[in-house]
């Protein structure tokens, strides 16, 4: 008899615990569509790539970067969007959808399978028009470290930029090329613009430049892909906005020339994420006919998904 009520018991208690398990959720109702705003290097490469420019729905949300998208998802149990690799997935609430069957990792966008990627891009402004000599030598260091240096893409690769570290140089080798590391340069500030989506690959690189750099200062001020050329080598290059590189997350375009920049480049290969709430269950991956059928319109509601 003890036996059975413990079997009993038992059976019992498995199917309370299988009872309050969470259900996953199936959402139904209008896909809320959300979308980066008219500057922004993510969205029109997200364009490009799943073809739906000048198509996109009239009910898409804008929003103004690519934290503020990732967190509006976050909120949004009905929401879809996309955001950066790079953005912090878990913080925001969301979560990646695989594309093609392919999942978004560092490792399947540089070994090409993942194919929704773009390049992180950076420019300087012209060789003679900083404030400074030691300035225009500190962005060079700089700009060599995020670039080619083997601990400068360890950080950008740890703050989920994707780069072959294994190809880089040794800081050491590189920083023999710029005295100015050795001064004091804690009365000078590198000042960044453009792309929101470099965040925290940019910002990871940058305090890590710090300390071999004699504490030099930075200040982001990162407001869109739009933004970056201007305001180094565009038409706010000695206004209120000037910065000393620009970083746009896409290739800079023909009327966006680097020729005059004392350098230009690409530091890292980005993928861009279709994402929705992490308690979203109804998909776990999408192609580009859905994203496309769903940025257009032409598919409104979750359950049109699901089927």
């Amino acid at each position: 008899m003890k036996k059975l009520l413990k079997s009993l018991f038992v059976l019992s208690l498995l199917a309370t615990l299988v009872a309050c398990a969470p259900a996953e959720t199936k959402v139904t109702g209008k896909i809320n569509v959300y979308t980066r705003d008219a500057t922004s290097g993510t969205r029109e490469a997200f364009e490009g790539f799943i073809g739906y420019k000048d198509k996109m729905t009239a009910d898409a949300i804008e929003t103004s970067g690519n934290g503020d998208l990732a967190a509006k998802v976050g909120a949004d149990t009905n929401g879809i969007g996309y955001v950066s690799l790079t953005t912090d997935f878990v913080a925001n609430n969301v979560v990646g959808l695989a594309y093609k069957g392919v999942e978004a990792t560092e490792a399947n966008a540089l070994n090409g399978t993942y194919e929704l990627q773009r390049p992180f891009s950076l420019v300087t402004r012209a060789a003679g028009t900083f404030e400074s000599t030691d300035k225009e030598q500190l962005i060079a260091a700089f700009v060599d470290f995020i670039v080619n240096s083997v601990e400068g893409r360890e950080v950008v690769g740890a703050a989920g930029g994707v780069v072959n570290v294994e190809s880089g140089t040794a800081w050491a080798t590189l920083a023999a090329k710029y005295p100015v590391l050795t001064k004091d340069n804690s009365a000078i500030t590198l000042m960044t613009a453009g792309s929101t989506s470099v965040d925290k690959s940019l910002k990871a690189a940058l305090e890590a430049f710090v300390p071999l750099a004699g504490n030099v200062k930075f200040q982001m001020n990162q407001t869109g892909s739009g933004d970056g050329w201007k305001r180094v080598l565009g038409s706010e290059k000695d206004g209120a906005n000037k910065a000393d590189i620009g970083f746009a997350s896409r290739t800079f375009k023909a009327e966006e020339p680097v020729t005059e920049a004392m350098v230009s480049g690409v530091y890292c290969i980005d993928a861009i994420v279709a994402i929705v709430n992490k308690d979203n269950k109804t998909l776990t991956g999408i192609d580009k006919e859905t994203l496309y059928n769903v940025y257009t319109g032409a598919v409104k509601n979750w359950e049109d998904l699901a089927k």
